[in-house]
């Protein structure tokens, strides 16, 4: 007899237990992105060079891939609490072994970028999911609510752990010791909301135990709907944009124009980031209301414009102006929101019963591949300059947006057709 999951009914569940993952996203969120603007002053004050601080950037991707995909199945198989108080364990790690960096050197930033990374993975599948589940107890809401609360919150955390670093780098020292300390402090009340949530767990594992293992989780690793034609044809090319274009908008364009900044650059860039995930916060009921069953209409205006901002984005790098780094932070920032909201509902049409975490997992995952974007055009800039590069990004962005295009109407999930 196989594993099963069983949800508890809906009216078990508390409708204000969201919250309290919510929270926990926020705060994971807060510290995997907070190490952005510092990538300067790990340039500039510590010696890396900037290929070395991009791996680093590139280097949350590490862990957080497999964060998304085995915390995805084991979540299905063990529950979503107790995977999602492992992330904030992560999350906490992270930033103690960035807090030490200086003393622990580059093994010991990678491993806290990966850590950290790790976090974010179980923020985004887990958390995302369960936030999808604890919203659709409510009868009252709206069928896209969870996944608008689940991004919001996230991104809110994205946004305002950069802030926030950036300002105590800034104005307080030793600057690499500051911005990791707060964060591991606002971990613990949300930690301690995660440990008290007794009545907020949405899956629990049924029939055979024996079930539970190595190879029940090896078996939910597999996410057969990944393989769907509308998240192949429509999805797939649209997830890496995500945080490619996002990568693009505050790790490339601050050092294409922090020469021109000064003493300034490292808040610019901290403002920049959110700017960026600000904006995408603002977008996400456009993106809902784009947002139909029917269409790929939400996702093909995301490719949009993102094409637009990253045309932007070249030609920001051939200026060298700040000025025109902020209307790039805001078109990629739009671009991100309308995507993210959009592939995660367009998630929630294609996967099964007990296959959103997994398929939420995976959807991430590819959005985080194009976080490596910096790290690889900095390689490149050995041999070309950014603005060519950034244009033959364009070229490939604009190409991307053809084919969700052609997925406009076609293959849609079994529960539209």
């Amino acid at each position: 007899m196989t594993t099963t999951l069983t949800s508890p009914r809906p009216q078990t569940l508390s409708h204000t237990a969201w919250r309290r993952v919510a929270a926990a996203m926020f705060v994971i969120g807060w510290g995997g992105n907070q190490f952005t603007p510092l990538l300067m002053v790990y340039r500039d004050h510590d010696g890396y060079s900037q290929v070395d601080v991009d791996v680093f950037l590139g280097a949350y991707v590490v862990g957080l891939i497999p964060g998304l995909l085995i915390a995805s199945a084991l979540s299905d198989q063990r529950g979503r609490r107790p995977v999602m108080i492992g992330g904030l364990v992560c999350s906490v790690l992270g930033s103690l072994l960035l807090a030490a960096g200086s003393g622990l050197g580059y093994p010991g930033i990678f491993a806290g970028r990966a850590f950290g990374g790790a976090a974010v993975g179980v923020a985004m599948a887990v958390g995302s999911a369960w936030v999808t589940e604890l919203s659709a107890a409510d009868p009252t809401l709206s069928p896209g609510a969870g996944a608008r609360r689940a991004t919001l919150w996230l991104t809110a955390g994205l946004a305002l752990g950069p802030a926030s670093a950036g300002l105590l780098a800034q104005f307080a020292r030793p600057a690499l010791l500051w911005p990791f300390a707060v964060h591991v402090v606002l971990c613990l009340p949300a930690t301690a909301a995660l440990l008290t949530a007794h009545n907020a767990e949405t899956v629990r594992p049924a029939g055979d135990v024996r079930d539970a293992g190595t190879g029940g989780l090896l078996r939910r690793l597999r996410v057969p709907a990944a393989g769907h034609r509308r998240f192949l044809h429509v999805v797939m090319p649209m997830a890496p944009w995500i945080f490619g274009s996002a990568g693009i908008a505050y790790a490339i364009v601050p050092q294409l124009v922090d020469g021109a900044l000064g003493d300034r650059a490292l808040l610019f860039t901290a403002a920049l980031t959110v700017a960026t995930l600000g904006t995408g916060v603002l977008v996400q009921p456009i993106a809902r209301r784009l947002d139909h069953v029917s269409t790929a209409r939400a996702v093909v205006v995301s490719m949009l414009v993102m094409t637009a901002g990253v045309v932007m984005a070249a030609v920001t790098a051939a200026a060298g102006s700040p000025w025109l780094a902020v209307p790039v932070a805001l078109l990629l920032g739009a671009a991100y929101g309308i995507a993210v909201v959009s592939g995660l509902l367009e998630v929630q049409r294609i996967a099964g019963p007990d296959e959103l975490a997994g398929l939420t997992g995976v959807y991430y995952a590819l959005a985080y591949v194009g976080f490596l974007l910096p790290a690889a055009l900095a390689w490149l800039s050995t041999w070309f300059g950014y603005p060519l590069m950034l244009a033959v990004v364009a070229a490939v962005c604009l190409l991307c947006t053809v084919v969700t295009a052609s997925g406009w109407a076609r293959h849609l999930p079994s529960r539209a057709e």
